[in-house]
């Protein structure tokens, strides 16, 4: 494969890439999902087929990003927040289906299950930080990112969509 601008050098194979390189082929190696999205975008303006490409994340990382202290006021508010949400949706229903008495209007049940469900999500909340005795005493916010992307085309139009990404003007 003839090297494309910002595109990075092909990585190992691995055994478990045996079964997808028997059906498809790399067209190119991007660092950034943006990077791949433009490759295949351009292929889709020049009228490739490109539902016979495919974009896969590779070497995949996991960054927990810390977001706050949690304390038992952070805990109850945050138990409360689900808790609400939950009783409103359960509320709402039963006003809709009218499963409780009918002279009840479906807007009242959803907001006496609102306060029921925040209620009892923020006890829910200070009982499990409570049972953790600080051991998790943060909140954080997790994400699954590819370090780098490859994309890959049907061996039978591999040649062609890597002839058309090699005519690619501007540089990735």
């Amino acid at each position: 494969m003839t090297a494309q601008p910002g595109a990075t050098a092909p990585p190992p194979r691995q055994a478990s890439d045996t079964h997808a390189s028997e059906q498809r082929r790399p067209i190119g190696y991007y660092e950034t999902y943006s990077e791949a999205e433009r490759a295949v975008d351009y292929l889709s303006d020049n009228g490739f087929p490109v539902e016979r490409v495919a974009i896969i994340g590779s070497d995949v990382k996991l960054v927990e990003q810390v977001v706050g202290r949690l304390n038992l006021g952070g805990a109850a508010l945050r138990g409360a927040g689900s808790g609400a949400v939950s009783g409103l949706l359960i509320g709402w229903l039963f006003g809709i289906f009218n499963w409780f008495t009918p002279l009840l209007a479906a807007f009242t049940l959803a907001v006496y299950g609102l306060v029921f469900g925040a209620v009892i999500g923020a006890l829910f909340g200070l009982v499990v930080h409570a049972l953790q005795r600080g051991r998790r005493d943060f909140a954080s916010v997790r994400v699954m990112t590819p370090t780098r992307y490859e994309v890959v085309a049907d061996a039978a139009v591999a040649d062609e969509a890597k002839a058309l990404l090699a005519r690619m003007t501007g540089g990735m």
